[in-house]
């Protein structure tokens, strides 16, 4: 299978909080990565939904202008040296979608929505890479902005996740929007919150850990605030908590509260963070719990440099969709061996990511045979589009379904999708990959002829075809299908035999 050739000395993450967005520029050395530049822009992008939830027109242009400045600082680094990933407010904001295509193109790199299950395993990993290494399981609450992630992992791994969609803003502009501080609404809040994390509390009991940490900004500012106005001694603690809460009650208004280390970006959303934090400490039963820092950033560089020296995670997810899912490896293997061969062949200058992606489409074409064999490739689809898979964004998993989905049948549900070049050939290679190995074993290669500009030329050994005549008529079948949506086979007369496709051996 291809494997991306980069090796990156520098690498960037862009976090598109609810809260606040942030740029983590990291230098590699080794296995390890060292920060080189921070920048962090408070905007409150969960605040800024309207009623009918969609992202309201300053809170669109206050992203772009962020995004822009944060484009101009990474601007010429490698594609595959940046990853830009939006989490809660992007997933549930109804204009999500139109959004973003203006702001890739003002940060100037592909931004990833990623799944809450997503955000919680890169939060463990980047939480994992600083702490001291263990085999004991580890819990880690991250709170953000717009959801508040529960991880319970050994090590580098993550074993159990969970996105509750509870985050300060939230919180903040349901019980605390005119910044008044009463003992009523933090009762309200307290109650909403504990609601949403009773949920998971028999699954990330005490009984399943032996410590706990939290990461993101809110804790590290309530850990910095318990400890400098002596509310607790270490960390943050359930005590500490409300010695707190009391304290903000007593202002009466977030204008007048007074604490050594509260600044000022921080303050608007206090309330809601104390709230989350108290509710998961009292319902999870944790007396206390050490601030820690790496989190989503820091998970999402070392997910990079893991790709960067071919430790990518989505390798071993698409390892484990093969045991899950009972794929048959060796036939997946053939197919995905001849459909990446073919478009080397037919575009030999075609970029390490499109190959990889369609090596995985194929590897995984199947994955719908667990439901039914009968439309097994709407179920793949179905399940690649939806299920979890760690290290992919909701952007790769829709690509990878989509190529599934056309991987057999009519044409005619993806003509739209055909329009775009680069599909149109990864989805025919694949699809002819499919349908020579109709028979489900090792195929005698045939000599091929394949170009895609500038336009489709096709054409196979007529004395192969003549041993063959299933395959044969099956291919007749396939040209009648995008001769029919206006992409025709050319075929090449009186050109010299193709050379021989190097598709792999069982």
């Amino acid at each position: 299978m291809p494997r991306t050739a980069l090796t990156a000395t520098t690498l960037a993450v862009v976090d598109m909080g609810s809260n606040s967005f942030r740029l983590e520029v990291g230098r590699v050395e080794g296995d390890q990565i060292y920060r080189l530049d921070t920048w962090r822009e408070t905007l409150r992008i969960g605040a800024g939904l309207d009623a009918q939830g969609r992202l309201t027109a300053e809170a669109r242009r206050a992203a772009l202008a962020c995004l822009a400045r944060f484009g101009e600082r990474i601007k010429g680094l490698h594609p595959s040296a940046v990853r830009a990933v939006a989490t809660n407010t992007f997933r549930v904001a109804k204009n999500a979608a139109t959004f973003l295509p203006q702001a890739e193109r003002a940060l100037g790199f592909p931004i990833d929505v990623i799944t809450g299950y997503e955000e919680a395993r890169l939060i463990y990993n980047g939480v994992a890479h600083v702490l001291p290494a263990s085999d004991e399981p580890r819990l880690v609450i991250d709170i953000g902005g717009g959801s508040t992630e529960f991880i319970i992992g050994r090590g580098l791994e993550a074993e159990r996740l969970e996105s509750l969609k509870i985050g300060c803003v939230g919180v903040t502009r349901r019980f605390f929007a005119d910044g008044t501080l009463s003992a009523t609404a933090f009762a309200a809040a307290d109650t909403a919150a504990r609601t949403e994390v009773e949920v998971i509390g028999r699954e990330f009991s005490p009984e399943h850990w032996r410590t706990a940490y939290a990461s993101s900004g809110t804790a590290l500012a309530l850990a910095e605030i318990l400890e400098q106005n002596g509310m607790s001694a270490a960390g943050i603690t359930r005590e500490g908590l409300m010695r707190l809460r009391k304290r903000m009650i007593g202002a009466g208004h977030i204008r007048r509260l007074r604490l050594a280390a509260l600044k000022p970006e921080r303050a608007p959303v206090l309330a809601g963070g104390l709230a989350i934090m108290a509710a998961a400490l009292a319902e999870l039963e944790v007396p206390r719990i050490n601030p820690v820092g790496g989190a989503l950033r820091l998970g999402v560089l070392y997910d990079l440099l893991g790709r960067t020296i071919h430790r990518d995670v989505r390798t071993a997810t698409v390892e484990q969709f093969l045991t899950r899912y009972r794929i048959d490896r060796d036939h997946a293997a053939r197919v995905a061996a001849m459909a990446v061969a073919l478009h080397r062949r037919g575009l030999p200058d075609t970029d390490l990511v499109a190959l990889q992606r369609l090596a995985w489409a194929a590897l995984l074409h199947e994955t719908g045979f667990s439901v039914s064999h009968t439309g097994y490739h709407k179920h793949g689809a179905y399940i690649l589009e939806h299920a979890d898979m760690p290290g992919f964004s909701a952007h790769e998993q829709r690509a990878l379904a989509l190529l599934v989905l056309g991987c057999r049948g009519s044409l005619a549900k993806m003509a739209p999708a055909l329009a775009d070049p680069q599909f149109r050939a990864l989805l025919l290679t694949l699809r002819l990959a499919v349908l020579f190995h109709h028979a489900r074993r090792p195929i005698e290669r045939p000599r091929i002829t394949l170009a895609f500009r500038p336009r489709i030329r096709f054409d196979v050994s007529a004395r192969w075809l003549k041993k063959h005549p299933l395959t044969a008529y099956m291919l007749a079948e396939e040209r009648a299908e995008w001769t029919a949506l206006g992409y025709p086979w050319l075929r090449t007369p009186g050109a010299p035999p193709a050379g021989r496709l190097p598709v792999a051996a069982s």
